[in-house]
């Protein structure tokens, strides 16, 4: 009689299964852990854009009547203030089936001399902030989560 030593098909299975299982739950928590990255990124943009708005406020004593991603927060006297140098982006992929968070940029509203908002969304809750609704900043609401 000879004695061989292998693996069984059933043991095989089950280190196969256990391994898928792991694969599995190892991918999840990557996934989760990007969309709170993104998520701290958002915020943190928000925070650094309501900063330079204020910059520019103490200098200008109003706010801009626009601003678009992609360009800076100057001071309107030639410009030889810079407060942000280039406006941000949200991080993708954006926070999807909200109302007012398809979009993949921060909106700002300028509403009067002394106030404007920033709308923002986020994917999941973030300190006090919730997520999965659209988000408002304010000039009298500066986050610090």
């Amino acid at each position: 009689m000879k004695n061989k030593k292998a693996f069984t098909l059933i043991e095989l299975l089950v280190v196969i299964a256990i391994i898928g299982l792991l694969a599995t739950l190892s991918v999840l928590a990557l996934n989760n852990a990007r969309a709170k990255a993104r998520d701290a990124k958002r915020v943190a943009d928000i925070k650094q854009i309501q900063t330079a708005l204020e910059l520019y406020f103490n200098d200008a004593q109003t706010y801009p009547s626009e601003l678009n991603t992609g360009q800076s927060i100057q001071s309107t006297t030639s410009g030889t203030s810079t407060y942000m140098q280039v406006i941000p982006s949200s991080p993708t992929p954006n926070v999807s089936g909200v109302t007012g968070c398809g979009g993949t940029d921060y909106t700002y509203t300028w509403v009067n001399e002394g106030s404007y908002t920033l709308q923002y969304c986020l994917e999941g809750n973030v300190g006090s902030i919730p997520g999965k609704e659209l988000n408002i900043a304010t000039n009298a609401q500066l986050y610090i989560p």
